[in-house]
C-alpha cells in the first residue's frame, strides 16, 4: 500500500535519493515479510530513537492494493481498498463498491487480487514515481528516469514452494484444460503465471540495477524452500501462523541473494553477510537520507 502521505514529500533539493519498500501478495504468508519490517524499524529505533516508523522513511510503500492508493484522488475507504486486495480468485469473491471522487464523479470498481496484475509490485513502485518524474511534479526530485542510481529500494517477497521441478513438457503435453488448472492438489496455469509475474519483475530490476551499476541500492528478500501449510496462503491455524514467523526469523541469519541476469537462479553474493546485516546497512541510508531531508527542511 502506498504511504498515506502520498505525493507530500521533501522538494527536489532537499534528498539524494527516492526510498521505495514493495511488498509481494502472499496471504497469510505476509507473515514472512511482517518480521523482515520488524526488524528494520528496530535498527531504524537503534539508530533514530524511539520515534523512527518505517512510514516516515519510504517515499512508497508498494503492495497488493497499489491499483487503488496510488490514486489518491479517489479517496476510496480503507475497508474497500483492504476487501478488494484479498479477492483471490477460487478462494474468496470479486468486489464491486462504488466511490465518489473529488470532483463529485460516482466511479465504479469491479476488482479482484492486485497479484494478477503485480504480484511482486516493485516495478510499479518505481513506475509511480518516475511517472512524477516525466510529469514534473514539483514535489519530485528531476531526474533522468533511467538514473536507478536514485533509487534505494527493499523488495519482500512472501515465500514460495520449495525450489524443484513440479512439472516438465512431457508430462504438460498430454494435460487437458482441467489439468492445466489443478492437478496432484497444485494448479499449475496459475502457479506459472504468478510465479512468472513475481521472477519477471525481479529480472529486469536486477538488470537495470547492475547495467547502471547500482547493485547495492537494491535488495530483495525471499524464501524459496517452503513446504507443506507454510506454503499456503489462507491457512490461517494458530500453529501455522507461528510456523510463518519462525520462516522469517530463519530468513534473517541466511545469506543474501541476488539473481543471476544469465541463468535466472538467485545465488549467494560473493563476500556477501546475512540478509540482517544487509538490512542494517539498508538502516543506515535511509536513517542518513532522513536526517538530510529533515535538516534541508528546517532550515
Amino acid at each position: 500500500m502506498e504511504n498515506l502521505r502520498s505525493y507530500s514529500i521533501r522538494p527536489p533539493k532537499y534528498r539524494n535519493v527516492f526510498t521505495i519498500l514493495s511488498i509481494d501478495e502472499g496471504g497469510v504468508r505476509g507473515i514472512i515479510p511482517g518480521v523482515i519490517l520488524a526488524y528494520l524499524e528496530s535498527q531504524l529505533q537503534n539508530i533514530d530513537g524511539e520515534e523512527a516508523r518505517l512510514a516516515d522513511y519510504f517515499d512508497v510503500i508498494a503492495g497488493q492494493a497499489q491499483g487503488v492508493t496510488s490514486r489518491p484522488a479517489l479517496d476510496a475507504p480503507l475497508s474497500d481498498i483492504c476487501i478488494s486486495t484479498a479477492a483471490a480468485p477460487t478462494l474468496l469473491p470479486a468486489y464491486y463498491f462504488k466511490n465518489q471522487d473529488e470532483h463529485g464523479q460516482i466511479q465504479e470498481f469491479n476488482l479482484v487480487d492486485g497479484a494478477l496484475v503485480a504480484n511482486n509490485p516493485t516495478s510499479f513502485a518505481i513506475g509511480e514515481l518516475i511517472k512524477q518524474v516525466v510529469k514534473k511534479n514539483p514535489d519530485v526530485l528531476a531526474i533522468n528516469p533511467l538514473e536507478y542510481d536514485r533509487f534505494l529500494v527493499l523488495s519482500l517477497g512472501t515465500g514460495l514452494h520449495k525450489n524443484e521441478e513440479k512439472y516438465n513438457a512431457e508430462k504438460a503435453s498430454k494435460w487437458g484444460a482441467i489439468s492445466w488448472v489443478y492437478n496432484a492438489g497444485s494448479t499449475p496455469i496459475i502457479d506459472c503465471f504468478t510465479e512468472a509475474n513475481r521472477d519477471m519483475v525481479d529480472y529486469q530490476n536486477s538488470v537495470f540495477f547492475s547495467a547502471l551499476q547500482s547493485e547495492s541500492n537494491y535488495l530483495r528478500i525471499d524464501e524459496d524452500t517452503l513446504q507443506g501449510d507454510i506454503a499456503s496462503s489462507d491457512l490461517s491455524t494458530t500453529e501455522n501462523l507461528k510456523n510463518l514467523g519462525k520462516v522469517g526469523e530463519k530468513l534473517l541469519k541466511k545469506t543474501v541473494k541476488r539473481m543471476n541476469v544469465d541463468t535466472g537462479l538467485y545465488e549467494p553474493i560473493e563476500n556477501g553477510g546475512s540478509n540482517e546485516e544487509e538490512l542494517k546497512r539498508f538502516a543506515k541510508l535511509l536513517s542518513e537520507e532522513r536526517k538530510l531531508r529533515n535538516f534541508n527542511y528546517s532550515k
